[in-house]
């Protein structure tokens, strides 16, 4: 007799494994779920404060940086990467997350990578104060290749009608201001490994001048997440428009919130440009503009904001240990092009 098993899917031990992490998926709940891991679905309730709620939700992955954590076997900051992702998206519009599902698909399920993932997710969903309510996991052999697995996620949050921030209220002369990034996110990647790995030929753990670690340690430093703080802003100020700069860098990002007829003029501090990025220029002898519309450069999140708030909220995000810095002003637009970048010396 043929089982299951033998066909490649240990259901006993996915069981298992489920059971070892229900610790710290419950260590994310608040008071919203209302039922335990395990259902068939989960059960939640919408923050009674609310006069009248809005859902925001998205979905998003990691991409390829799980190629680099698979190469390093190294899994416990790529679920960070994943809540960070889905999070600062519905950030965007103003919105708290709330609950998060995660997928995870294997070709054999290995329990130290798995307990690293989801002890990664589980770590997300705190600092994005969000509860990890549920999720699939995947084990299909054959698919996958023996250490090879993917990521998907999946958020829900609440933000209240007349609090969203879409861009429709950006004006002229309205400030740009950015927050920086940790490196290079969880995009480009396709690139960055072709660059890295495929035309210069470097080891992961090779150390390299102004990188922070090892090679490998720099390519996985997890995606940043800015619930916290720009929520804290969102509360005191007017924000007018917000973008999380993600593929097609900030161009492909920013000019998703600027209405008809006004253009970004921004300018972004070359000290703020992480080495990462002028390394990858340097190898793959990249313009600057397919830098700016692959990768965020520095600049992880973007808020567009009353040109007389800028400094109090720069001091602010700084109070809160973010670097903030003025990036340019809203101007009138005198051709199709909704962002012009350049580099500040």
């Amino acid at each position: 007799m043929i089982t299951y098993k033998d066909a490649g899917v240990d259901i006993e031990k996915a069981d298992r494994l489920i059971d070892e992490v229900k610790k710290k998926i419950k260590s994310t709940f608040n008071p919203f779920v209302l039922n335990p891991v395990g259902g068939f679905a989960s059960l939640l309730a919408i923050p009674k404060e609310y006069v009248d709620p809005i859902i925001v939700t998205s979905t998003d992955g990691v991409g390829t940086k799980l190629k680099i954590a698979q190469r390093l076997n190294k899994h416990d900051t790529v679920g960070i990467d994943l809540v960070a992702m889905c999070a600062n998206d519905i950030l965007t519009y103003g919105s708290k997350p709330l609950f998060f599902l995660d997928y995870f698909a294997c070709g054999s399920l290995d329990e130290t990578i798995y307990q690293e993932v989801v002890s990664g997710i589980c770590e997300g969903c705190k600092i994005a104060e969000c509860a990890l309510v549920g999720g699939e996991t995947a084990e299909m052999p054959s698919f996958y290749k023996k250490g090879e697995y993917d990521l998907a996620g999946f958020i829900i949050g609440v933000v209240e009608r007349e609090k969203i921030v879409d861009g429709t209220s950006i004006k002229k002369g309205d400030a740009v201001i950015g927050i920086a990034s940790s490196g290079l996110h969880s995009n480009g990647y396709s690139l960055v490994r072709k660059l890295l790995f495929g035309l210069k030929k470097m080891r992961i753990n090779q150390k390299i001048n102004g990188l922070r670690g090892t090679l490998g340690e720099e390519l996985l430093t997890p995606t940043k997440i800015y619930v916290k703080p720009v929520l804290e802003i969102h509360g005191k100020f007017k924000i007018k428009g917000m973008a999380h700069i993600t593929g097609g860098g900030i161009y492909g990002n920013l000019k998703r919130i600027i209405p008809q007829g006004l253009l970004a003029d921004i300018s972004v501090p070359e000290d703020n440009i992480p080495y990462i990025f002028k390394l990858l220029q340097e190898i793959g002898k990249l313009s600057i503009s397919e830098m700016f519309r692959t990768f965020n450069m520095g600049v992880g999140f973007i808020l567009v904001v009353e040109n007389e708030d800028e400094k109090e909220i720069i001091e602010i995000l700084k109070d809160q240990g973010e670097k903030a810095f003025h990036l340019g002003h809203i101007v009138e637009a005198k051709s199709p092009e909704k962002v012009r970048i350049s580099i500040l010396p």
